[in-house]
């Protein structure tokens, strides 16, 4: 067994040797039947995944006798590395840490033991820390309420008139100017409260429209907000004049500044009326607002309030499919034609891009073993996202010294690589128009469509069979997910409800107390084929199937899922103690992951899913241990 011990706390540079194990990993198995591998032919091919690495990071450097990190901007302290052998030996490898890497890696209880903020460090080890520290911080009082009410018509939780009361005042002592710094409330907020309000007293059921607290409060604060609010937020609190009962005109005349703002404002009074837009219209409010542009952190376009109340409400009253369509099309030609990789298959993952905020992550281990056996993937997603800030596979790859700004033209050569075979986008880089929201969805609180559309990308196209898989959460989606997937022409789409909504299957219980709608390892899918029976969708057959994964009745033994609490360190450490071949949950949940994957998108090979998954332990496990024992040999490990 292969072992990583770090003496102090690891660093930029020390975690960097991570990534390297990665590396190390895909190519060993891309090399069955060799029984020794010289250092040179080590080096060969870890060059070619040197793409991956930032442009800045340290120069590595490979010897008979040692592993050396060089950095142009040393500092005192030193960090090593401890390779433990069978025999108990170790051999050190020292490295010295950038300047830049913060000086110890603390977990969220750790901090939360020490009575530290986490915003007053930069700990690349947790996720919240990955938030940018330009972006302005919403208002959290507003924010509370937010959650309550801009959701869906059997979601909303009216207000109390105590909350309603201090929600009001809260947002009246904003736009008087007597609130600063976090204590504001943005543009952004105001904006989608106040729609969360009108599309509820418009169209939701009686049960969530305004409770008798929330009208005693507005009666009490309008005539006060009415004087201090800006035009385009007394639209959205009143577009027509007829909710508050005070005659106002601003609503009805309200037509917004420029041709931009007028089709907004057209759109979204269909949308507080509680209606819906069509494809052409959605998709030409999009171009005509993205990408926002900021000065000084403020928006110099388009009114916030008023994209935010677009944005918010569209999710308020469900969107239909061809909204759906709308945000998933809208910007694929944004940076030309998208690249096609010479490659049999390619497999698009969309997780969740708020990422995990309990539970192991797997895919990026999942994409490696499944590239050692052909089958090539392509990630996507950003390094942080709201609501929930968590692990995502960004983080990872950055904190391995991994680079993330690859364009797609890059990533498509990693994919057909065969060394590498995949790659991961950032949407930073990716979709440049839909990355500048980022800051604008932290202050609206609730998904917005975007959160589902962003899901079922196609960065790179492939000659061979094409396939998506996506995470969900809430019932009703797995739908119109699966209907984008189809509106791609993609070979196969599957959804996945994995644990926190992410596409990691289990191999947990099932709890007596399950959550609302359809249980964890939930599957709904189709292949396309061209038997009689299967329906058809935009001239192509498909098959479709759903099933929930049992992973007992595949042979895996019930453990509980590791928890990562937010720690991108440990999420790493996982993953690479799986590749390395440490049996357990998360090797368990990485070969269940893949095989199962592979076997209902219809990959060769995983007809039989017993097959399939005893593929995925091979690609692990096969020469594993000799290979890595000989390559540590020729590195003089």
């Amino acid at each position: 067994m292969f072992h990583l011990v770090i003496s102090a706390k690891p660093t930029f540079n020390a975690l960097k040797a991570v990534f390297f194990s990665l590396t190390f990993f895909i190519c060993s198995k891309k090399k069955r039947g060799k029984e020794k591998t010289t250092a040179n032919k080590f080096i060969k091919e870890t060059q070619k995944m040197r793409a991956l690495l930032s442009p800045e990071s340290s120069s590595l450097y490979f010897t008979s006798i040692n592993i050396v990190f060089r950095d142009p901007n040393p500092c005192r302290s030193r960090t090593s590395l401890y390779f433990l052998k069978r025999d108990g030996c170790c051999r050190l490898i020292r490295r010295k840490p950038r300047s830049t890497a913060v000086k110890a890696v603390l977990d969220s209880a750790t901090i939360e033991e020490l009575g530290l903020k986490e915003s007053d460090m930069r700990n690349p080890a947790i996720s919240s820390t990955y938030r940018r520290s330009m972006l302005p911080k919403p208002n959290q009082t507003v924010l509370e309420a937010q959650a309550r009410i801009c959701t869906g018509p059997t979601q909303t939780r009216p207000l109390s008139e105590e909350q309603a009361f201090k929600v009001l005042d809260t947002i009246l002592r904003s736009v008087r100017g007597e609130l600063k710094d976090e204590e504001q409330v943005s543009k952004a907020q105001i904006g989608a409260f106040f729609a969360g309000m009108t599309i509820r007293a418009n169209s939701f059921p009686e049960e969530t429209q305004w409770s008798e607290g929330e009208r005693r409060a507005m009666n009490l604060f309008w005539p006060l907000l009415l004087r201090a609010l800006p035009p385009d937020v007394i639209f959205i609190a009143d577009p027509e004049g007829s909710i508050m009962g005070l005659g106002n005109s601003v609503g009805p005349q309200f037509i917004g500044n420029g041709t931009t703002e007028m089709r907004l404002v057209g759109a979204l009074r269909e949308i507080l009326a509680g209606g819906h837009l069509g494809y052409e219209e959605v998709q030409g409010v999009l171009k005509d607002v993205l990408p926002l542009k900021f000065e000084d952190g403020k928006s110099t376009g388009v009114s916030e309030s008023l994209l935010s109340a677009f944005l918010i409400g569209q999710r308020m009253n469900r969107e239909t499919d061809r909204e759906l369509k709308a945000y998933c099309l809208a910007f694929d030609d944004e940076l030309g034609p998208a690249p096609v990789a010479d490659v049999n298959s390619l497999t698009h993952y969309g997780e969740p891009y708020d990422g995990n905020t309990r539970f192991f992550r797997s895919t990026l281990f999942v994409a490696a073993v499944r590239s050692c056996y052909g089958e090539s993937s392509l990630l996507h997603g950003v390094e942080w996202m709201p609501p929930k800030g968590g692990v995502t596979e960004e983080q990872m790859l950055n904190f391995m010294g991994a680079n993330t700004n690859l364009s797609l033209h890059q990533a498509k050569k990693l994919i057909e690589d065969e060394e590498v075979g995949f790659a991961y986008l950032s949407q930073r880089e990716a979709r440049p128009s839909l990355y500048s929201l980022i800051g604008l969805r932290e202050h609206i609180k609730k998904r917005p469509p975007l959160a589902t559309t962003e899901k079922v990308q196609q960065f790179i196209r492939a000659k061979g069979k094409e396939s998506i898989v996506a995470g969900f959460y809430h019932e009703g989606y797995e739908e119109p997910l699966l209907m984008l997937m189809k509106r791609r022409g993609v070979h196969s789409g599957l959804v996945v409800k994995g644990e926190e909504g992410a596409l990691s299957m289990t191999t947990r219980l099932r709890s007596a107390s399950t959550s609302k709608g359809f249980p964890v390892n939930y599957c709904s899918g189709f292949c396309s084929v061209g038997t009689e029976t299967a329906c058809k969708e935009d001239g192509v057959s498909h098959q479709s199937f759903r099933l929930e994964v049992n992973a007992m009745d595949y042979g895996f033994e019930p453990t509980d899922t590791p928890r990562t609490d937010r720690s991108v360190s440990k999420n790493i450490e996982l993953g690479l103690a799986a590749l390395h071949g440490q049996k357990g949950p998360a090797y368990d949940r990485i070969v269940l992951n893949a095989g199962i994957v592979d076997h209902l998108l219809g990959c060769d090979g995983a007809e039989d899913v017993t097959i399939a998954l005893d593929r995925a332990r091979e690609a692990i496990d096969s020469e594993g241990q000799m290979q890595f024992a000989t390559r540590k040999s020729a590195l003089g490990v």
